[in-house]
């Protein structure tokens, strides 16, 4: 018992009577509840009279059951925290809140319909084109590794001029995937056109609906990117929204498919 928050020696704990005891134990496997308690409340729950509790509060070296509380309140109690870190905390969380916003959004902006559709073209593919630029790199990989697991012939290409040459050459039943946040990357834009203009299907993921990439593509999914950025300095905006959709479309895929 000398390990006690509430400092007691084990000779002091040999001269509690077996009634102490047990409320000295109770108190020690309920501190958390003790700071809040009243001496009635305490009384009842451990089935002791409440001049037990001011015998063992005497005992144990406090005035009464009150300072005894405020004891166990103080030594528990949560750290003072500064301003400082408190200011921080919001900002975390109002940065927490900003992704789980993301995320919603964009769920509740997804269309059954063209997932099905992007589905039925994805399934008549021979082949799958992924282009993408910058950070949306990584979305288009994860996309085609999945798609490639799931044994489509597919491909992912992030050079300006070979994204060009080869939006020439695909063929009527190959598909194009574009993964762009901006929807303005021009080389993407370009592609999108050859792609028009000889009747090939094709599929963007972005953030915005009155974009050129949009406007050209055949089906969109459409996400929802805040206008706040932590880097607004640098063109590193999140792609959350993008893998969000990535990952639906292809969870999609499987369950249709498989």
């Amino acid at each position: 018992m000398q390990e006690m928050i509430f400092d007691i020696s084990p000779d002091k704990y040999n001269t509690l009577s077996e009634a102490e005891r047990y409320l000295l134990n109770y108190i020690y496997e309920h501190l958390d509840d003790i700071s809040t308690m009243s001496i009635v409340k305490l009384s009842e729950n451990a089935n002791v009279s409440t001049a037990t509790i001011v015998r063992l509060m005497k005992k144990i070296g406090y005035d009464g059951y009150t300072s005894f509380k405020y004891a166990i309140h103080e030594k528990m109690g949560a750290p003072k925290v500064h301003k400082e870190l408190e200011d921080i905390d919001i900002k975390i969380k109002r940065a927490i809140l900003k992704n789980e916003s993301e995320v919603i959004k964009t769920i509740q902006m997804l269309s059954i319909g063209t997932i099905e559709d992007a589905i039925q073209k994805i399934n008549d593919s021979q082949k799958i084109y992924i282009f993408a630029r910058g950070f949306s790199e990584m979305i288009a990989n994860e996309m085609a590794t999945k798609l490639q697991l799931l044994e489509k012939n597919c491909e992912v290409h992030n050079d300006p001029n070979i994204i060009k040459m080869k939006s020439q050459k695909l063929k009527g039943k190959e598909l194009a995937i574009f993964v762009s946040l901006s929807g303005e990357t021009q080389e993407l834009i370009e592609a999108c056109k050859n792609l028009r203009i000889n009747n090939i299907s094709t599929i963007t993921l972005t953030t915005k609906m009155d974009s050129s990439l949009a406007k050209l593509s055949e089906l969109i999914f459409l996400g929802y990117k805040d206008s706040h950025s932590y880097f607004p300095d640098y063109e590193v905006r999140s792609r959350l929204p993008l893998q969000v959709i990535s990952r639906i479309l292809l969870d999609a895929y499987v369950i249709r498919t498989t």
